[in-house]
């Protein structure tokens, strides 16, 4: 047996590689074809992706010479990472009642939730209460809990100090916060114990519901009060939120979900300060909430971004160290779950989550499957839940500090996007100030265009929704809305309230003492808001038009449902595939697929010798579209008579060529073609327009 040489030199043995030898081997293997139309990807961001990333890359990146825990905190906030503390599971409980909430609370907590995460529903975070609440507020987003009796029953049997609580406070948390406190005094809770975030983001709320239910000066005030309360009773609360998590749902980039919450951090931070605190009584206060989408590694470079700039933000205040040390919770993106082949949202679920935990979030939801069609019961919450725990446990994604650090993709994207946020940052504070910038409209418009830009390549199937757009799964049956259940219980809970004594409500002066005094005394949200002294809004805003990316193909499997309904069956089309295999299979299957994805029943039984044997053939379908399939040379011999044929024997059938020979398109067109299928065509119009014409 040889032994090892003692002097194995590998750079020897295996010479280095520069880019530009790379470089040159892949255009050779392009053969004449664009290295950069080829090779490099455009995104939403205003980034170019190369194929391959080298040292050189990162030569110059001021962000690697930094520990975990340390400096920009690039490489997290804690110096073991996940190790010694992992991330928190903190899932919402959609839930209307507060039984409801309760039972699946409990159920939640003894099965991997870490923490409680709970939002109340839109009538609660406008101030009224169930009696005087719209149908479409009332357990819209959560929980109707707007008394003290609503919490105890929310929390019935749960110690509450263990875990750590976040709520959603909307416009404004004032409200909420006295009321959990108003619980907490009367369970004796140690309050001191108590990891809580009690969270307002005027500016999203206003955007995501297109209802500023006061104005922004009395929501800012409120903040402070609120802020200032719990840094004067030395609590652990945080108080501001800064959410980004909307405008990914709106179709923004991550570009403008960074650079956006950030400069809305920015406001809150100038707002604060001119209402009294420093730099380090408010910085602490935020905690930040950033959506989760499906480009991978540019949704970890994101939350490592985040915390660069947060770090720069902080230094530009000169707060201290721990004033840098930025919290994230994540939330997978709603935007692109979808309803068609719905199980496939658990993939999409699942790489949105491993990004979170690449890129350091501190806390995480987990979508259920099902969110796209209604609440979520025990086995879709089992199943997002478990998705966390199986990424920790089987995957130990908590035994790895920084698993993106030292990347050369990873480390590039991240400098890049940092940089590109804050040029977003200084053009809103070019604009005034965020303030300025959501009256006028500037984010919404910003990230609709981007949302329309998404929509035309989704549309066009440059960018992929597996089950959607490409893939579509033909066997599954119809997904129905599920009921919300709760319309017997809101009649009841309105009944309640409208029969019970109402307390009048009268505040000397609008303090956190003050509305936890009232709440303990029995007062309701309600009761509690018509007292508050707030400014009415002085501008509309403009609403963030939230809309999944797979809605334009739901909606076209809803066409083809409605003919099924109508009929019997799905509308067919017929593929006239002409020759042998080699000649037609290609593009057969690229028009199945195509077809498919507006639900059509699309008939390929074999290639055809003949135009007779095919036109024989489509008749017998009973088919009203059918799409000729071969090649670009065969073509001219077979339309014209295929087309004629057709036509003389199925009345009103329209003809499809799957293909695009840019020279013999007019006159296949003369001939009686339709119109044609090809790589780039729209497959959104193509199928609407082909369905509306048959339903």
């Amino acid at each position: 047996m040889s032994k090892l040489s003692d002097n194995l030199e590998l750079r020897k043995d295996f010479p280095s590689t520069s880019f530009e030898d790379w470089k040159k081997a892949a255009e050779k293997d392009l053969k004449g074809q664009s290295y950069d139309k080829s090779l490099i990807t455009k995104t939403y961001e205003g980034i170019d992706l190369q194929p391959i990333y080298t040292q050189e890359n990162i030569k110059d990146n001021p962000l690697l010479d930094n520990f975990p825990g340390y400096s920009n905190y690039v490489r997290g906030t804690k110096t073991e990472g996940n190790i010694k503390n992992g991330w928190m599971i903190s899932q919402e409980l959609p839930y209307f009642s507060p039984r409801e909430y309760n039972e699946a609370l409990k159920y939640d907590l003894e099965r991997g939730l870490t923490a409680i995460n709970f939002r109340p529903d839109l009538a609660t975070l406008l101030s009224k209460d169930p009696d005087a609440a719209m149908n479409d507020e009332s357990g819209k987003g959560g929980t109707s809990a707007v008394s003290l009796e609503d919490l105890e029953e929310c929390f019935r049997d749960i110690d509450i100090t263990k875990f750590p609580l976040f709520v959603n406070g909307g416009f404004s948390a004032i409200q909420i916060l006295s009321l959990f406190v108003s619980y907490f005094r009367k369970s004796n809770a140690d309050m001191k114990k108590l990891n809580a975030a009690f969270l307002s983001d005027p500016f999203v709320f206003a955007m995501r519901t297109g209802v500023t239910p006061y104005d922004f000066e009395t929501a800012f005030d409120e903040i402070y009060n609120v802020t200032k309360w719990t840094a004067d009773n030395k609590l652990n609360f945080k108080t501001i939120g800064v959410c980004g998590y909307e405008y990914v749902n709106a179709g923004g980039s991550a570009v403008q979900e960074l650079g956006y919450a950030m400069a809305s951090a920015v406001e809150y931070i100038n707002q604060m300060l001119k209402r009294g605190l420093t730099i380090d009584e408010a910085a602490p206060r935020f905690f930040f909430t950033f959506g989760i989408s499906t480009n991978y590694f540019m949704e970890v470079a994101k939350l490592r971004a985040a915390r660069i700039i947060w770090s720069n933000i902080i230094d530009a205040y000169k707060g201290k160290e721990d004033s840098k040390k930025m919290f994230i919770h994540s939330k997978t993106s709603f935007y692109n779950q979808a309803k068609n082949d719905i199980y496939v949202n658990l993939l999409r679920t699942t790489t949105e989550a491993f990004s979170a935990v690449a890129g350091g979030a501190d806390s995480i939801y987990t979508s259920p499957f099902d969110e796209t069609v209604g609440l979520p019961d025990e086995f879709s919450r089992r199943l997002a839940r478990n998705t966390q725990i199986v990424l920790r446990e089987e995957s130990h994604l908590n035994s790895v500090i920084d698993p993106a650090g030292g990347s050369y993709y990873v480390e590039t994207i991240t400098a890049e996007l940092a940089q590109k946020a804050w040029e977003i940052v200084k053009s809103v504070e070019a604009e005034g100030g965020m303030l300025n910038a959501v009256t006028k409209g500037i984010p919404q418009t910003e990230i609709e265009k981007t949302a329309t830009a998404k929509e035309k390549d989704f549309a066009k199937r440059k960018k992929v929704i597996v089950g959607n757009n490409m893939y579509a799964n033909m066997k599954e049956e119809r997904i129905a809305e599920k009921e919300n259940g709760f319309e017997e219980a809101r009649k009841e809970r309105a009944d309640k309230f409208k029969n019970r004594k109402q307390r009048e409500v009268s505040l000397k002066e609008v303090t956190v003492d003050s509305l936890i005094n009232n709440f303990l005394e029995g007062s309701t949200i309600g009761e509690t808001g018509k007292s508050l002294k707030r400014k009415p809004a002085t501008a509309n805003i403009k609403a963030l038009k939230v809309k999944r990316a797979s809605e334009i193909f739901e909606e076209l499997r809803e066409y083809s449902y409605s003919y099924k309904d109508k009929n019997g069956y799905f509308p067919k089309i017929f593929l006239a595939a002409i020759g042998p295999l080699k000649q037609h299979k290609a593009r057969a299957d690229f028009a199945r697929g195509f077809f498919e994805v507006g639900g059509f029943d699309v008939i390929y039984e074999k290639g055809f010798e003949s135009n007779a044997d095919a036109v024989n053939a489509a008749v017998k379908s009973n088919a009203g579209i059918v799409v000729i399939c071969s090649t670009d040379d065969t073509y001219p011999e077979i339309v014209p008579v295929l087309v004629k044929e057709l036509k003389a024997k199925i009345k009103g059938v329209k003809v499809i060529l799957a293909g695009y020979p840019k020279d013999m398109v007019e006159g296949y067109r003369e001939n009686g073609v339709d119109d044609f299928i090809f790589m780039g065509a729209d497959v959104y119009e193509m199928n609407k327009k082909l369905l509306i014409g048959l339903v």
